[in-house]
């Protein structure tokens, strides 16, 4: 069996606290700042144990988080082995969560690790996109954002306008329309609003304006990203799907990445947390739940709102929705969700088919090291 070094990590924005160790011998502790210098110094500290272990095969692991991957992309390209953890499929005990430290954390990595050299068992790890698509999200994510807060601006609107009574003439159907716009700036000049709430109000419009202009700008920005040859026919193809527009398919493609890495539609379905979740203990079998929600919570909004032009056109989306309701009369939502989970399987179906076959997708890699050779 080849010979490791494992590293066990707790990462935070300042610190990581180590275990290092070999085989079952006992860890040792050390704590490094999370700066490059001192990145660059631990790397070539590991390099060093290494030689001096006649060439031990470094295994580096430590939990995804907000850091992003940039640890992962220093470690592998001095060439050692890292794998980035799913903090969501560690399993942790009520007394572990009651009494959590960073060196607990790391200890508990060090025992997967352990359990994965010495034994072969799998390691929880997550799929590391490419920079190229990272940086896509980016412009994705700041779309959906810019969304989210100027819905968050239109309630705090409607909540000022209730609170002071000031109700929409009736001429206005749509609330946020040119007309009703100019009807708001009007309330910004009614002296006989308080000159807290004219403010106040004059402000929000500001904010919501210059939001508005974002958004335009981000679109513009999506749409040249969706000229790139890595996402034109993908996107080609998923746009002409009832309900999924340009937004829809460029999240799907980015927060999915390398949809090849899914091998059919149980796993797409399970990836993005679509499936019940099971409870069986004994003769109490199939006993299904709430859906898992796992994944990316940003795929399952966009199905959630692409599905409702779906399920309102006539057809055969409408006609297996109407069906599952006719089921659960109830509980609506189990149909709605059905229906994003068909959506979300045809757009992988969709997408994988539709690019070019000189391209491949070559989004990233998943963070997986084989188990060691036993014997």
């Amino acid at each position: 069996m080849a010979e490791f070094i494992m590293v066990a990590c707790d990462l935070h924005d300042k610190t990581m606290l180590l275990k290092i160790a070999r085989g079952r011998q006992a860890a040792e502790k050390i704590t490094v700042r999370n700066t490059p210098a001192a990145r660059v110094r631990l790397i070539v500290q590991l390099q060093e144990r290494a030689r001096a272990t006649g060439g031990a095969r470094i295994l580096f692991a430590y939990e995804a988080s907000g850091l992003g991957f940039g640890l992962y992309d220093e470690l592998t390209a001095a060439d050692i082995e890292c794998v980035v953890l799913a903090p969501t499929k560690i399993a942790r005990s009520p007394q572990h969560r009651q009494r959590k430290t960073d060196e607990k954390d790391a200890e508990q990595i060090l025992q997967l690790l352990r359990g994965h050299v010495l034994a072969g068992n799998p390691l929880p790890s997550v799929w590391i996109p490419d920079s190229q698509t990272r940086d896509d999200r980016e412009l994705v994510r700041a779309r959906l954002d810019a969304a989210e807060k100027g819905v968050a601006i239109k309630s705090q609107i409607q909540g000022l306008l209730k609170r002071h009574r000031l109700v929409r003439p009736d001429h206005l159907k749509c609330a946020w329309t040119r007309k009703a716009s100019a009807w708001l700036r009007g309330v910004t000049r009614d002296q006989a609003v308080g000159a807290g709430a004219r403010a106040t109000l004059a402000s929000l419009l500001r904010q919501w304006e210059f939001l508005e202009q974002e958004i335009e700008r981000l679109d513009e920005a999506l749409a040249a990203l969706a000229t790139a040859p890595r996402y034109a026919a993908a996107i080609g193809e998923l746009v002409k799907l009832r309900g999924v527009g340009l937004l829809t398919a460029l999240v799907f493609l980015t927060e999915m990445g390398d949809l090849d890495r899914f091998a059919n539609r149980r796993q797409i379905s399970a990836y993005l947390g679509l499936v019940p979740r099971s409870y069986e203990s004994g003769a109490a079998d199939d006993r299904k739940g709430h859906i898992t929600r796992q994944g990316s919570s940003r795929v399952r909004r966009a199905l959630c709102q692409a599905v409702w032009p779906r399920i309102r056109e006539e057809g055969p989306e409408q006609a297996a929705y109407q069906r599952l309701v006719a089921k659960n009369p109830k509980h609506k939502k189990i149909a709605v969700v059905a229906a994003m989970r068909r959506l979300g399987v045809t757009m992988w179906h969709r997408a994988r088919t539709a690019r070019p076959e000189a391209t491949p997708w070559g989004w990233g890699r998943r963070t997986e090291v084989p188990a060691p050779a036993s014997g």
